[in-house]
C-alpha cells in the first residue's frame, strides 16, 4: 500500500510517498514533490490541479492519502487557498484521504517513533511534515 503525505502551506501541496511491506518502510522516487495553484479563483485551473493530482496517484498506485490538518480558527489557521486545495484532493475518488490534526499525529509518534532521523531519509527539508503525516497514516 503506498501512502501520499500532503502538507498544505499558502497556495502549495508538499507531497511525500511512502509505502510498508512486511514492517519495512520505503519512499519511493516521485517525480513531483509540490504541486502549486496557481490561480485559485479560476475554476479550470482547480481542475487542472485536481487532474494532476489524480494522475499522480494513478501513476504511483497511491491508494491512501494523509493530509496534515490545519486549525480553522486562530493564529496559526488554514488560508481560503488551502482549504480549497484540501477540497480538490479530498474529491479524488480514486483514493481515501484522512486528515491527521497535530495531536493525533504526536500520540502516534509517541507511541510509534520515527524508525530512522528525517535527514538520513535523503528528503527535501520541506518535506518533513508532509513524511511526518504519511509514516503516522501508516502507523496508526
Amino acid at each position: 500500500m503506498i501512502t501520499c503525505g500532503v502538507e498544505i502551506k499558502g497556495s502549495e501541496a508538499i507531497l511525500c510517498l511512502l509505502s510498508k511491506q512486511d514492517g519495512l518502510f520505503q519512499i519511493p522516487d516521485c517525480r513531483q514533490i509540490r504541486l502549486a495553484l496557481s490561480q485559485p479563483n479560476d475554476s479550470e485551473s482547480v481542475r487542472k490541479f485536481q487532474f494532476t493530482l489524480k494522475k499522480l496517484f494513478e501513476d504511483y498506485k497511491v491508494t491512501h492519502v494523509a493530509i496534515k490538518e490545519r486549525p480553522t480558527k486562530g493564529k496559526f489557521a488554514g488560508g481560503a487557498i488551502g482549504f480549497k486545495i484540501e477540497a480538490a484532493i479530498q474529491l479524488i475518488d480514486t483514493v481515501q484521504v484522512n486528515l491527521y490534526n497535530n495531536a493525533s499525529i504526536k500520540e502516534t509518534l509517541q507511541s510509534h517513533p520515527l524508525p530512522v532521523a528525517f535527514k538520513a531519509t535523503g528528503l527535501k527539508a520541506f518535506q518533513e511534515n508532509a513524511f511526518t503525516v504519511a509514516y503516522v497514516a501508516l502507523s496508526s
